[in-house]
């Protein structure tokens, strides 16, 4: 039988509901606040219970709090994700037919490319394809910075990449649409798309970068964990953790 949500769980579903993804540490500041505020038992160790219980009640309305993983700095994050559709039409209610047509394309980019970006460049120009109405370069632009303002892509000196919200949200489209181009990280499991690839031909395994600076501390010469041909990029520094971080 499943446990009961209790106000604790509540409050803490509308926090999620209104913010739709928070970090490890926020998350745990969260359940910490929801706890002391409703008087419940908390520890430390059981966020994981307490969402559950909250997935519980959320399953028959096709919604889930899931957990994944930054591309950029390998933290975890928890975003409340919508498990109904799996395709970018559950954005319709926001945006209209050739934005999001654009942003099809945009993840066409992204994914497509060798380092999981696409530059604002590119995008703007393929704004000029779309077969739904165009799109002036201004609205481009500003539909642009609506994405990155609703968390659905990254935008960093003009290169664009796809939000951790959107890569947990959209895990199944992604899957199915780019099967042939998207893996998992060798390391972590998750999908990969900003990360470094194996260059032997016969491999070509892809790592994030975050796990590639985990994977590779301490060790005196790089070699590939699945055919320990030479690893030949550069090996990132690893990233604090955001508990860290912020101090």
């Amino acid at each position: 039988m499943s446990r009961q949500m209790g106000d604790s769980q509540r409050r803490f579903l509308q926090t999620m509901m209104a913010c739709g993804i928070v970090d490890e540490p926020g998350a745990r500041r969260l359940y910490q606040y929801c706890c002391e505020t409703h008087n419940t038992q908390q520890a430390p160790d059981q966020l994981d219970d307490f969402i559950d219980t909250i997935n519980s009640k959320l399953q028959p309305l096709f919604m889930q709090i899931r957990k994944g993983i930054s591309e950029d700095s390998g933290h975890q994050y928890y975003a409340l994700v919508n498990m109904a559709v799996t395709d970018v039409t559950r954005m319709s209610s926001d945006y209209a037919d050739n934005e999001l047509e654009l942003f099809v394309k945009t993840m066409d980019l992204i994914v497509g490319s060798d380092n999981g970006s696409a530059s604002s460049t590119d995008i703007l120009n393929s704004a000029d394809t779309l077969t739904s109405k165009k799109l002036k370069k201004s609205e481009t632009e500003h539909l642009l910075n609506r994405l990155v303002h609703d968390k659905w892509l990254n935008e960093k000196r003009g290169e664009y990449t796809l939000s951790t919200r959107c890569i947990i949200e959209m895990e199944p489209y992604i899957r199915t649409m780019y099967q042939d181009q998207v893996k998992v990280c060798h390391i972590c499991h998750n999908i990969a798309i900003q990360c470094q690839i194996c260059e032997n031909p016969t491999c070509g395994i892809k790592i994030h970068n975050p796990c590639v600076a985990r994977y590779f501390k301490g060790r005196p010469e790089p070699r590939c964990p699945a055919c320990e041909d030479f690893w030949p990029h550069e090996i990132p520094e690893v990233r604090r953790p955001l508990s860290q971080s912020r101090r």
